[in-house]
């Protein structure tokens, strides 16, 4: 059994939250350049080169790559073999507010729904947990920015709809949130599970580097396939034209009940931000 200091999680919580904010992952800053290679237009072309220039200043000068720094996530893998030594939680929690105070990150937290008080601090955050086997916590950070989070949606399918449904579906997506997601965007697809499960999975997918395809054979033809259609539908970078409405499109599924076809489709703006440390 591994005796683990919680202030082990406020630190690096705190780092990367810090670091996403004001650096894109590289998966990201890559798939921006080639994106902007393959544009012939020069409204898209010099879309992509502000949005370039934008992400090199931000790492240069440690500010926000984006005004909207986020509600924060994050996915924790915990190896059996652990013992807290304190509460994980409120460890994370101090990360984050660690993070967004000291490196002047927006606050954009509100107590109530409805009643829209500020908590001031950017928490709470989302967190999820998972146990492994081990003795190793896993942590997962995203800065999730509402623009795009917005245009996210859940459809609850018919097993008839098959394939051709999620399809559709997904491209309907995609076309409805046009420029307010500040393409090219990144495409998270949750497929299976229940209603709830579904969007988790979504935002799991966004956590893929971009690069990396889903394991199983048919769901990597089916993420090439919508890339390409979402693709030509000319909405292009900011929505003003292009090649590329999207950089990528990540699927994750997981089993269902037979009357079901849950599918869920999480947008995020071209600012995908996210790190992962192993404690």
């Amino acid at each position: 059994m591994r005796e683990f200091d919680v202030q082990l999680l406020t630190a690096a919580v705190s780092r990367m939250a810090a670091h996403s904010n004001q650096v894109l992952p590289p998966d990201v800053h890559a798939g921006l350049k080639k994106a902007r290679e393959s544009e012939d237009g020069l409204t898209a072309q010099s879309i992509l080169d502000d949005i370039l220039e934008n992400a090199d200043l931000a790492s240069e000068k440690a500010v926000p790559i984006c005004q909207d720094t986020g509600m924060a996530l994050v996915f924790l893998q915990v190896g059996l073999d652990i013992h807290f030594q304190g509460d994980p939680y409120e460890a994370i929690q101090a990360g984050i507010r660690q993070a967004y105070e000291e490196n002047y990150l927006r606050k954009s937290i509100v107590s109530d729904p409805l009643r829209r008080i500020n908590t001031g601090d950017n928490t709470p955050l989302m967190i999820y947990t998972e146990l492994v086997p081990g003795d190793r916590v896993k942590v997962s950070f995203a800065a999730k920015g509402f623009g795009s989070e917005n245009m996210s949606q859940l459809a609850m399918l018919k097993p008839a709809d098959g394939i051709e449904g999620v399809k559709n579906f997904i491209l309907k997506v995609a076309r409805e949130a046009g420029p307010n997601a500040c393409p090219p965007i990144v495409i998270g697809v949750g497929i299976g599970g229940n209603f709830d499960k579904s969007a988790l999975l979504a935002k799991q997918a966004l956590m893929r580097p971009l690069d990396t395809r889903n394991a199983d054979p048919f769901y990597a033809e089916l993420e090439k396939e919508l890339l390409e259609l979402i693709n030509r539908s000319g909405i292009g970078p900011m929505g003003l034209g292009g090649h590329t409405t999207a950089l990528a499109v990540a699927i994750e599924v997981m089993p269902t009940h037979i009357a079901g076809l849950p599918v869920a489709v999480n947008i995020n703006c071209h600012a995908t931000r996210h790190a992962t440390e192993v404690l």
